[in-house]
């Protein structure tokens, strides 16, 4: 006997099924975030170790030789930014005393101009940036907590990814069994589908952070800005924040400048530097790289960002917009799931799609038409030579 249930029941156990899932996320971070970052280097890494293993090299020694380039790129990427860190270190004393100046010379022309009264110096850093000692100790621990995560992932990461890549085959056929055999290729299909999507849109995005980061330091360099190519590539990082990540890419390299220079025309050039890198990026360089076969909306980005923010803090903010985008390919592939799949779709994509979809419905007609049209002719010719004939 079939029990049929109320249409709200089925929400509530949905409802209760997320916050299950967000809570078994939290308290497993430790295991589950590893094996996000390594199931995503996988899926970068396969296309390479494929083409190695064509070339009849064994699939370990694949593996092993892929997990070292990456790791080299890393490393040396690493190598970079904290030997900029360090430069740039060294001059917050002459930043700090830049930024004294200036906070002088505006307090002057407020109070001038409006009669604002002067603020103590001590007075404005302690009501702008609150204790010292707490934000130095807050910062000092979380730095402690990031370098023992971090550390920890370095070395169980490689571990994961080397297993995804080496069975791969089992996992697969791990998969079939819950899928029946004249399911299969369809699964099948779906699979390679999605794997193809997920990694030409990843490599896509390495590919427009590279680009977008020699325009950001050639931009940089042009207007002589110090550490350009630190700022270039830091905000090209930051792209994958819609809208607020360009702001803080474009505010940090304009604040220092500002503070370096002391002129504020050179931090609005530095600002309109960037913001014409993200035109060239937004209306160019996205849509040709990564192409349209996955493109997520501003604000599906943006909640996927606070969300995993809020779960897995900055590594969360960094898996959201891949897993996001892995969400929305199988949304599309799996038919029940189609409306949420357009939920995430980028306005501009779902145009594409109803172009497409109109221009195939309008090549079907005109092909309909013309076959119409010499259908008729040949009847006509026919009916001529009938009449030839009598």
């Amino acid at each position: 006997m079939e029990i049929k249930l109320p249409g709200y029941f089925k929400y509530v156990v949905i409802l209760l099924g997320l916050i299950l899932l967000i809570w078994l996320l939290q308290t497993f971070k430790a295991i589950l975030m590893p094996l996000a970052f390594a199931l995503l280097f996988a899926l970068l890494l396969l296309p390479m170790t494929r083409d190695m293993e064509k070339w009849r090299v064994p699939r370990a020694l694949a593996i092993i030789c892929s997990l070292v380039v990456v790791i080299v790129v890393l490393g040396l990427v690493i190598w970079f930014i904290s030997m900029q860190l360090a430069s740039l270190t060294s001059e917050l004393d002459t930043i700090g005393n830049n930024f004294d100046k200036l906070l002088i010379k505006v307090q002057d022309f407020l109070h001038d101009k409006f009669g604002i009264r002067r603020s103590n110096k001590s007075e404005f850093i302690q009501n702008t940036f609150g204790s010292l000692r707490e934000v130095s100790t807050t910062f000092l621990g979380s730095t402690i907590s990031m370098t023992t995560g971090a550390l920890a992932a370095f070395t169980v990461v490689p571990i994961f990814v080397f297993c995804f890549l080496y069975y791969r085959d089992h996992l697969q056929q791990f998969l079939f069994k819950f899928v029946a055999k004249d399911r299969r290729a369809y699964v099948m299909h779906t699979v390679d589908n999605i794997q193809s999507v997920v990694q030409s849109y990843i490599s896509g995005l390495m590919i427009v952070i590279v680009i977008v980061s020699m325009l950001n330091s050639a931009g940089l360099l042009l207007l002589g800005v110090k550490y350009a190519i630190f700022f270039g590539v830091f905000a090209s990082i930051l792209t994958i924040i819609p809208y607020i990540g360009i702001m803080i890419g474009a505010t940090l390299p304009a604040l220092f400048t500002l503070a370096t220079t002391g002129h504020l025309i050179d931090a609005v050039l530095v600002v309109l530097v960037f913001m014409f890198v993200q035109f060239l990026e937004g209306n160019f360089i996205t849509p040709y790289v990564v192409g349209s076969k996955v493109s997520i909306n501003p604000f599906a980005a943006i909640i996927a960002l606070l969300l995993g923010g809020e779960i897995w803090g900055a590594a969360g903010m960094i898996l959201s917009i891949p897993l996001i985008a892995t969400l929305k390919v199988i949304f599309d592939a799996y038919e029940p799931l189609q409306p949420f799949g357009f939920l995430l779709a980028d306005i501009d994509e779902v145009k594409t799609q109803k172009s497409g979809q109109f221009k195939q419905l309008f090549d079907k007609l005109r092909e309909k038409a013309r076959r119409k049209r010499r259908e008729e002719e040949l009847e006509e010719k026919l009916e001529e030579k009938q009449e030839q004939e009598q």
